[in-house]
């Protein structure tokens, strides 16, 4: 008796007249937006520009969506290259489809040539996004659930994923949820890197390293579970081999970072510390004109001013005043003589 189950939407696309609406992409969108938005709070905390990290990834999402989609292309080229085959199908993105390697990799070039044009470390940048990143791929996993692809093995858990399409190969039943576990992983991920980066004070592209690392830990067990076809080498699926690799190189940077660049960078943003004390000092001194205007101190220096000329005024007075009695007192011993 079937107790408890994941459902998988009826279909994955809504049409608003001749428009479609795809849950996949739309995924993908939302976790743009809550990559940069997040990405931009990091940043300014770090002393950055607002907007910057929008700016960049104006560079960096293009960069990473068709990095995504050739790493898919290359490695499960079968599906678009075999007999029978459509080639066309590969530029058909919306379909399903991204390598978060090939994402990584190429996103990580445009954002390069971003922080380049901007004068801006790329690793502290690195350092700034990585979590929205992981956020980013937590919601965006909710595109292969639209699309009911990359489920795990069969299970009869209350939260098993049930499939009903039997498009591509496809056998209805109740799978593991894997997009669901690596949804959830993905949130720990970012998780774990925003509370290390606050507790460590990590830099130099050690907190990017360190969602690298922590990611491929999670995606490398999810990856055992999965059964859609896959190339395997040595009795393992392509990606967990790459997990893998890519696992130990992020903790070697980690290591070597610490030791040859420890502490976090002082500047991340060239001349934005000299807009804020640019613009403060002024608020500042016209805060106290105001505060001075308010109480009468600017009056008290030309009142200072004014009681010069009146106090020798004065003492003009008084010497007229003595003169004229002296001249007084002699008219009128003369009389008396």
């Amino acid at each position: 008796m079937e107790l408890a189950y994941i459902p998988s939407p009826s279909r994955g696309v809504l049409y608003l007249g001749p428009i479609p609406l795809r849950g996949y992409a739309f995924c993908i969108i939302i976790g743009v937006f809550v990559a940069v938005w997040l990405g931009n709070k990091r940043w300014i905390a770090r002393g950055g520009r607002a907007g910057t990290v929008a700016d960049i990834a104006v560079w960096a999402v293009p960069f990473g969506l068709v990095g995504g989609r050739l790493y898919h292309v290359i490695t499960d080229y079968e599906l678009y290259f075999s007999e029978g085959r459509d080639w066309v199908d590969a530029f058909k993105i919306w379909e399903g489809g991204l390598g978060i390697w090939g994402a990584i990799a190429l996103g990580a070039l445009g954002a390069w040539i971003g922080c380049r044009r901007r004068g801006i470390p790329m690793p502290a940048y690195a350092d700034a996004v990585a979590p929205g990143i992981a956020f980013a791929q937590a919601i965006g996993r909710w595109g292969n659930w639209f699309n009911q692809e990359l489920y795990g093995r069969e299970t009869d858990l209350p939260w098993a994923l049930r499939i009903t399409s039997s498009a591509d190969g496809r056998v209805p039943g109740f799978y593991h949820p894997t997009f669901l576990y690596e949804s959830l992983w993905c949130v720990g991920v970012a998780l774990l890197v925003i509370w290390a980066d606050r507790r460590f004070k990590l830099g130099h592209g050690r907190a990017f390293a360190l969602y690298v690392a922590a990611y491929c830990a999670g995606r490398f067990w999810i990856e055992y579970m999965r059964v859609d076809d896959a190339h395997h080498i040595l009795g393992l699926r392509l990606n967990n081999w790459t997990a893998l690799v890519v696992f130990l190189l992020a903790v070697l940077y980690m290591v070597v970072s610490a030791k040859k660049r420890p502490g976090r960078e002082a500047v991340v943003e060239p001349g934005a510390s000299d807009d804020a004390t640019g613009t403060e000092p002024a608020e500042a001194a016209s805060e106290a004109s105001d505060a001075r205007v308010a109480d009468g101190a600017e009056d008290k220096p030309a009142g200072k001013a004014g009681s010069e000329p009146d106090e020798a005024g004065a003492g003009t007075a008084d010497a007229v005043a003595a003169g004229s009695g002296e001249a007084r007192d002699e008219a009128e011993s003369a009389k008396k003589s």
